[in-house]
């Protein structure tokens, strides 16, 4: 079992109960859930909907991904990722 922090809660949990957001190392393209053949810059949100606003809220996601994401791109990952909420925090 790999263990993974949360980056909107902080809390070290296994990774296969959270989500994978992956900066794909040669063009920059965010993947979510990406299989594991998509190398890059990883973070790791878990399953509900007060992790993934905190990370947000606080920007958390651009600054761990060490990319500058459009108000756009933030919205539609977000979509995705509220799409997959699982359980309440």
């Amino acid at each position: 079992m790999i263990k993974r922090r949360c980056i909107g809660c902080n809390e070290i949990k296994n990774s296969q109960d959270m989500i994978k957001i992956t900066k794909n190392y040669k063009n920059g393209e965010i993947l979510i859930n990406p299989d594991k053949f998509h190398f890059g810059r990883s973070i790791y949100i878990c399953k509900c909907e007060n992790c993934i606003n905190t990370a947000f809220k606080k920007d958390r996601v651009s600054r761990n991904l060490k990319k500058n994401l459009e108000k756009e791109e933030k919205e539609n990952i977000r979509s995705v990722l509220n799409a997959m909420v699982v359980v309440q925090h």
